[in-house]
């Protein structure tokens, strides 16, 4: 058994870092119980399950967690060694630390479920594309699952611990490439996203390590050899510039930027340069006050060395797509290499920290992308928090309410709005928040979705409205037989079993489609039965469809079907060898007359006080003889002619009456027509439009235009009919209003 005596005191110490004397005792009794607990088990990895949890704990002390996510550090490799043992956590720790433990143990199974998902999947750049999405979706689906956000914090300590041990055992195999490309894939952009640099940058180089082993040691060769030179090299040319500054009134902030192997990797691959030609191996930053002061602070550090004009870069007053901005320049220095200065102000910093401009979002994205924007705010949110906690570290002790503030944010930092479901294959969906069992299955494939008859959850069969939860893997039962063969229920369009519109227009789709099966299959056996009784059962459907005015047969069977086209007229069509009959429901439209002002007849309007002038009558409210009219003198094309109670005549005239003049009616050709508009409001019945069309023929009237809208039992109509006069429309509507059914008619 390992007893605490043996620790190093130094680890004590630390794993009680920045805690009250209180807490600290509580983490040094959940050592001292998992010294108990643990004894010589090794871990899932081989390392001693004790040892993996104090390197835990420890990496949880140096971000200056808070005592319950230390303990659940020292605690959650016994959820997995023994899941009977996690009872035991709650009484002796509280449920807070239980929640962590058991929430770490939820990503750990998600490790084992989509393990060798990340690059599989096909060939080619479409499949290059899937796995990278799959690959984010994993991201997000490790912070949706952890209802703490503390958990994630443990779970990259955990993997970190991991990386190390493999580091320091010296071990090359399948298992640690395979879980240094899980690390390099999904914990270390979450890390670099979440702002935890310090194992953002080990989780690389760790990664790397064993995924690249030969180019890792070439890389850390060339480093080692030149890193104390490059180290003093950087704190010289710093110490120069803070001198110049000073001596120029310039107060600012300056520090180096570490370069890593993993970084440096990438870059000299990425740019295809030489380790020699990294500008940014030997580089600094600069944080000053204000815009002004960047551009003071450009000057001086161009007046100390020699800018190299092609790499100089202005995102300050031309920023980035997303938002960044800085300066950026290399120089060359005494020793005649380049060195990467970077010029900002402390409120573009925290923007490229904390805001969409993250320098994540460059590395992982390559630029600007807004998409998941919500997601990012939140994001950059945490973020923000983290570094608070981080700032304001060193003086919690004593200050219970600050660290109690802290844990509860982070608790509730959750990323709420989606959800992460598995398949069995361990395929990960992207659903929204309530989905059920049938939102997977149509997220699966329309067909999936409609042959779905039951559900398995985790293994166990559930009601297809059971809503689903993060980390859930879902299995869907599906009906035998062949695609399309079988169908949804209509009750699954209530909000019971559905959440997603992308599932309701599917479903609803498919009873489109089988409504329109069924009315073609009534016009057919109506069309069938028709021609039995006339005895042409011989006769080709295809030619009596468009001797009917139908492109294809199948339009003439869903008009029989759905009522519109009596058989009457195909019963004619056998017998007339004529043309067939207009339909008894259809409107008979016929061209404008030549006469109409719509074909260029003379208006017959008069200009008072004037002669010559263009005029034309307003498409807006359609004046004709003799209503009341007035003329407003547009832009270039001549006088519009309005009624007098027309609308948009109105609000031109209160903008600019200078422009409005007089008209009248003056002599006009006797058969000149003019178009004017007439809505109907009328029951919906059958023969509706035939008994008004019947009625605009014997005033004869012609009609250009017919507009028809029928729902809830009611239609509403407008005809574009040509009249000579007002009277003879008055007399039309007089007729019209008679007619069984209609409500109203008016001029509109």
């Amino acid at each position: 058994m390992v007893s605490i005596a043996a620790l190093n005191s130094a680890t004590s110490d630390q794993l009680v870092q920045g805690l009250t004397p209180e807490d600290g005792a509580r983490v040094l009794a959940a050592l001292d119980y998992a010294s108990e607990v643990y004894g010589t088990t090794p871990s899932s990895h081989g390392q001693s399950a004790f040892d993996f949890s104090v390197g835990v704990a420890s990496t949880l002390a140096f971000l200056r967690s808070d005592a319950e996510t230390r303990i659940a550090g020292l605690m959650f490799e016994l959820t997995l060694l023994d899941p009977t043992q996690v009872p035991t956590i709650e009484p002796r720790f509280g449920q807070e630390v239980c929640d962590l433990a058991t929430g770490v143990r939820q990503l750990i199974r998600l490790r084992e479920l989509t393990v060798g998902q990340q690059g599989g999947g096909g060939r080619g750049r479409n499949a290059a594309q899937l796995a990278v999405a799959q690959v984010e979706t994993l991201r997000k689906m490790l912070l949706a699952m952890a209802s703490d956000m503390r958990v994630v914090l443990v779970r990259l300590a955990s993997c970190i611990t991991t990386l190390r041990y493999f580091a320091d055992i010296k071990r090359f195999d399948d298992v640690t490439r395979a879980y240094g490309r899980e690390t390099l894939d999904l914990y270390a952009p979450l890390a670099n996203r979440l702002g935890i640099w310090q194992l953002k940058w080990e989780l690389e180089d760790l990664s790397f390590r064993f995924i690249e082993p030969d180019a890792y040691k070439r890389i850390a060769k060339m480093l080692e050899e030149k890193r104390m030179m490059r180290e003093g090299f950087v704190t010289s040319a710093i110490l120069r510039l803070q001198t110049e500054m000073a001596a120029a009134g310039i107060q600012a902030e300056v520090f180096g930027r570490p370069k890593h192997i993993y970084s440096i990797w990438s870059k000299m691959r990425g740019k295809e340069l030489d380790f020699t030609d990294l500008y940014d191996v030997r580089a600094f930053r600069v944080i000053v006050a204000d815009v002004k002061t960047c551009y003071t602070v450009l000057g001086v550090v161009h007046n100390i060395w020699t800018p190299i004009p092609k790499e100089f870069d202005d995102y300050i007053s031309r920023p980035k797509p997303n938002g960044y901005q800085s300066l950026h320049t290399v120089v060359t220095a005494e020793d005649g290499r380049p060195l990467e200065v970077q010029i900002r102000t402390q409120e573009m910093h925290s923007f490229a920290e904390y805001g969409v401009a993250a320098h994540w979002r460059y590395k992982e994205e390559g630029g600007s992308n807004f998409s998941g924007q919500k997601y990012d705010e939140k994001i950059a949110w945490l973020r923000q928090l983290l570094a608070w906690k981080s700032d304001v570290a060193d003086a919690v002790v004593g200050q219970e309410d600050i660290q109690r503030e802290w844990v509860e944010k982070l608790k509730s930092a959750t990323l709420d709005d989606r959800i992460f479901v598995l398949t069995p294959q361990a395929r990960v969906l992207e659903l929204p928040v309530g989905a059920t069992a049938v939102d997977f299955a149509y997220h699966l494939h329309s067909d999936v979705g409609h042959r779905c008859r039951g559900a398995r959850v985790d293994g166990i069969m559930v009601p297809l409205n059971t809503p689903l939860k993060n980390g859930q893997t879902c299995e869907i039962i599906t009906a035998k037989g062949a695609p399309g063969t079988a169908g949804p229920s209509r009750d699954w369009l209530g909000n019971d079993y559905t959440v997603s519109t992308r599932t309701r227009s599917k479903i609803r789709a498919w009873f489109h489609a089988i409504d329109m099966q069924e009315t073609l299959s009534n016009g057919r056996a109506l069309v069938e039965k028709s021609l039995q009784r006339e005895g042409k059962t011989a006769v080709n459907l295809e030619s009596l469809a468009h001797k009917l005015g139908f492109a294809k047969v199948d339009d003439l069977f869903l008009s029989v079907g759905k009522d519109e086209f009596s058989l009457r007229h195909v019963e004619q069509a056998l017998h007339d060898t004529g043309e067939v009959a207009e339909p008894e429901d259809a409107v008979v439209l016929g061209k404008s007359r030549a006469s109409s002002v719509e074909q260029g007849a003379k208006s017959g309007v008069l200009v008072v006080g004037t002669d010559g002038l263009m005029t034309a009558l307003a498409k807006c409210c359609k004046p004709a003889p003799p209503d009341a009219i007035v003329g407003f003198v547009t832009r270039g094309k001549g006088v519009s002619i309005h009624r007098t109670t027309c609308k948009n005549f109105a609000e031109m005239r209160s903008k600019a009456p200078e422009r409005v003049i007089v008209t009248e009616w003056g002599r006009a050709q006797t058969d000149t027509v003019y178009p004017v508009d007439i809505f109907i409001l009328a029951g919906d019945r059958q023969g509706l439009l035939r008994d008004i069309s019947e009625i605009f023929s014997r005033e004869k009237i012609n009609v250009i235009g017919v507009n028809t809208q029928s729902a809830k039992g009611q239609a509403r109509m407008t005809f574009t009919a040509e009249i000579g006069a007002t009277a003879q429309l008055q007399k039309a509507l007089m007729a019209i209003t008679e007619v069984s059914g209609v409500m109203e008619a008016r001029r509109a």
